[in-house]
């Protein structure tokens, strides 16, 4: 919005020039976003606490530790729900159909985890909406999204698979294109979530994730730095720097109030929609295997809880103390500042290797 109010008027003011840099732009969704989380969570967890009562349930087969979190209102993933979409609404291009694809999917995910999470409050109950119900309307964001953006995107990047550490090869995956962009999606968003299970664990990998895509978008938007980094050409991509810029702040902001003791917890609201945005994130940019690796954390955390399932149903046996993976080292006695901290050390050292894909090749 600023983008089309200020610049305009840059002939009658210089600094208005600035607007169309996508870094400024960027940086500006960071405070922005940072500020709105700042000024409205202190008001939000109040509001929060007042109508929540017990706060989220816990779960009684988890960790003893954890029972003295009872009480603590969740939804604390409106916060970052309304700092990204306000900030990214400020600072972005809003002719670009890609920053509305993005923010479709985050807003969209983000009403998914709001149901469940009222209905977890409500109904007393951890379950929240029904797991089938959850993932069918997921799936249907997910696809309208996957269909705009081929509609959309020239070429074979439409339905052109990346792969890391190789140039020039873009695997034409058709019209099987639209359930793998689902797969991502959605599996990107669920991963987030099951991270989800401690103090400040999910908001920093997802902020060193949007950190490492919004490099990504920025450079993959460039036809000069993507030429030089012999990554594919991505038009129009760049403007998702300001988004992913806007989700750094807003997650900054939440880590605030959620940081051990946790004030508030973001609940599915926060961590569907997140996970949801850098699945996007990373199929406009052309980076799907890539975020498996950025994002690797959330796999490993993902297929814990998978082989824990399928262990147990075949051999009666669990591989592990308990699932998802943070949980089974809680259980081993490590306190729970030192699995954070080392899962975040883990994070980062992914996103490195993340990273080295742009050059490695």
């Amino acid at each position: 919005m600023l983008y089309h109010l200020l610049f305009p008027l840059r002939d009658e003011f210089t600094a208005f020039n600035l607007f169309q840099y996508i870094t400024f732009r960027t940086g500006g969704a960071i405070v922005t976003a940072l500020l709105i989380a700042f000024i409205l969570g202190p008001w939000l967890i109040d509001w929060l606490r007042a109508r929540q009562g017990t706060g989220q349930p816990i779960r009684e087969d988890g960790p003893e530790s954890h029972f003295t979190k009872r009480g603590t209102p969740t939804m604390g993933g409106l916060m970052i729900l309304i700092g990204v979409s306000v900030s990214t609404l400020l600072w972005a291009n809003l002719n670009n159909q890609y920053v509305w694809l993005v923010v479709l999917v985050t807003t969209g995910f983000g009403l998914i985890g709001f149901g469940d999470d009222y209905l977890k409050l409500t109904k007393h109950n951890p379950k929240g909406l029904p797991g089938k119900f959850k993932l069918i309307c997921q799936i249907t964001i997910a696809a309208i999204a996957a269909i705009w953006f081929v509609t959309i995107t020239p070429g074979q990047l439409a339905t052109g698979l990346a792969i890391p550490f190789v140039k020039d090869v873009l695997i034409n995956l058709g019209v099987f294109f639209i359930p793998f962009a689902v797969f991502v999606m959605v599996g990107s968003s669920n991963a987030v979530n099951l991270t989800d299970g401690l103090d400040g664990l999910a908001i920093v990998p997802v902020m060193i994730a949007a950190a490492c895509f919004g490099f990504i978008s920025y450079v993959a938007g460039n036809i000069i730095f993507a030429d030089y980094l012999q990554i594919h050409h991505t038009p129009g991509t760049g403007e998702l720097a300001v988004f992913c810029g806007a989700l750094i702040g807003a997650g900054l902001g939440f880590l605030w109030f959620n940081a051990p003791p946790a004030m508030v917890f973001m609940g599915d609201t926060g961590s569907l929609s997140m996970g949801g945005a850098l699945g996007a994130v990373s199929i406009v940019t052309k980076h799907e295997l890539v975020l498996a690796i950025i994002g690797g954390l959330f796999v490993l955390e993902t297929v814990s809880v998978v082989v824990q399932v399928v262990s147990f149903k075949l051999t009666g046996r669990r591989v592990f103390r308990m699932a998802p993976l943070h949980h089974h080292f809680e259980k081993k006695g490590w306190a729970e500042p030192t699995v954070v901290i080392r899962f975040w050390i883990i994070a980062a050292i992914l996103a490195l290797v993340g990273l080295s894909t742009l050059k490695l090749r």
